[in-house]
């Protein structure tokens, strides 16, 4: 996976004694009188500080190359500054990054090719940058608790780009004022190609998905060749044309003309194009089957789309079926404590350590690599999770419980949702807190208890 490049303080610390770090700047019991040994020790702190400086300047004239799937950095060329290094499309008056805007980006594929190699960013066999996009509305929520739940949402996924190296970019406002809702992500995503070329993949991901799997990472080789990957059902997409055959609030999109284009394509059916928006929500509900509005969702456009255009986009296009690209909540929630006990059956019976052995979270991929390879074969279903079997799902999507408005669809109860919400935030949260050592005391239970060293065998002598 591509690795999110961070910049890293650099910090000088001096010790001045053993009371030196306790008084901070007043003077100590001992010493009234400064003498030649404070005054040294205070001029070796003021000649490390001028050094931080100067490294820190000089660091400027640098960037992060992430290298390598476990976060780990290096450093790469030196980036231009405001004065200096070529031109780029950047520098294009014309270039606008705003949807509707009646200017189309072309021969994007050589201009993203040309900014890498002038920023040295151009590695054969370099992992695939990816950036994922996700967001809320500027306002509060108003539904009970909707800003504590959209916080969870995001720590929750500020966790898994963590883990995984992939830079987060998190929006809350919306970049075109009539595409708002739902239709507030062609904006932002299509901008995020612009901001970020370094990126191959940019991965949206609604704001009321879970991640349910820490370990699992993208199958980005899978998608070779590909550039929009989204999670569907083909006997409702192809057979029965349903508005509900693709979900249209997980997908993978490739930064690339084609992508472009193709988001374009899709925007002209929302609201920012207003006298086609109407007319596209009639042929949308005549055209697919379920759909029971008069107002074009962006989902329904997808399908429409992708439907009508299948010989000119289908090429492109991976409509992901084999794992939990995206899970229906009420299909996997129930499921949650014995996907978790059977995970932890499978650890108690490692011979040695192993998978229980304590470990820094900066070597979770390979942790999660053996993890992944120990329960195949042993716990049933596909890695990532699936309709069938009990391995983790990497998403868990709550659709229908609209956490910030609170509107939820009227055939979920509150108690499903909330429940079900806590439920998979909190079974993802025990995957994080174990390499801090801790985990939630019961699945709807907020307070947390330490692990014993080598669990989960001892918690089973234990008990």
């Amino acid at each position: 996976m591509a690795g999110a490049s961070k910049a890293a303080s650099l910090r000088v610390s001096a010790s001045a004694g053993s009371n030196a770090g306790i008084y901070h700047g007043t003077a100590t019991p001992q010493g009234l009188t400064a003498g030649r040994g404070r005054r040294a020790r205070e001029a070796l702190v003021f000649a490390a500080g001028v050094a931080a400086a100067l490294l820190a300047l000089i660091g400027t004239g640098s960037v992060l190359y992430p290298g390598g799937r476990g976060g780990l950095v290096t450093l790469a060329v030196p980036v231009p500054g405001p004065e200096d290094g070529p031109r780029t499309f950047y520098d294009d008056p014309e270039l606008s990054y705003a949807v509707a805007s009646g200017r189309r980006l072309t021969r994007w594929d050589a201009k993203r090719a040309e900014w890498l190699r002038s920023r040295g960013l151009v590695r054969r066999n370099a992992p695939e940058r990816v950036v994922m996009v996700s967001g809320s509305q500027p306002e509060p929520c108003p539904g009970d608790a909707g800003d504590h739940l959209m916080l969870r949402f995001l720590k929750n996924k500020v966790d898994y780009c963590r883990l995984h190296g992939i830079e987060l970019l998190y929006n809350r406002e919306f970049l075109h004022p009539a595409m708002r809702a739902y239709w507030a992500k062609i904006p932002i995503v299509r901008a995020a190609m612009l901001a970020h070329p370094e990126a191959e993949w940019v991965w949206w991901v609604d704001s009321d998905a879970v991640f349910t799997d820490m370990d699992f990472s993208l199958p980005l080789a899978k998608y070779a060749g590909r550039n929009f990957v989204v999670y569907g059902w083909p006997n409702k997409f192809f057979v029965r044309k349903s508005w509900l055959g693709l979900n249209a609030g997980v997908f993978l999109i490739r930064n690339c003309q084609w992508s472009l284009d193709f988001m374009d394509e899709w925007a002209r059916m929302g609201p920012a194009y207003p006298e086609e928006h109407a007319r596209w929500g009639k042929t949308l509900r005549d055209a697919l089957s379920d759909v029971d509005s008069d107002v074009a969702c962006d989902q329904s456009a997808l399908v429409y789309l992708l439907l009508n255009g299948w010989a000119r986009l289908g090429k492109k296009t991976f409509i992901e079926t084999e794992y939990f690209f995206q899970g229906y909540w009420k299909e996997v929630v129930d499921r949650l404590d014995g996907v978790a006990a059977r995970y932890e059956a499978v650890e108690r019976r490692t011979p040695t350590l192993g998978l229980r052995r304590r470990h820094a979270e900066r070597e979770h991929l390979r942790y999660a690599a053996a993890r992944n390879a120990a329960v195949s074969g042993v716990v049933p279903g596909p890695a990532g999770g699936g309709e069938m079997g009990w391995r983790r799902p990497l998403i868990t999507h709550f659709v229908g419980c609209q956490p910030c408005s609170g509107g939820r669809n009227p055939m979920y109860s509150r108690e499903s949702c909330d429940d079900g919400m806590r439920r998979a935030l909190a079974f993802a949260d025990d995957q994080v807190l174990r390499a801090y050592g801790f985990r939630h005391a019961a699945p709807l239970n907020d307070s947390v208890r330490a692990l014993p060293f080598d669990y989960p065998a001892a918690h089973a002598r234990n008990n």
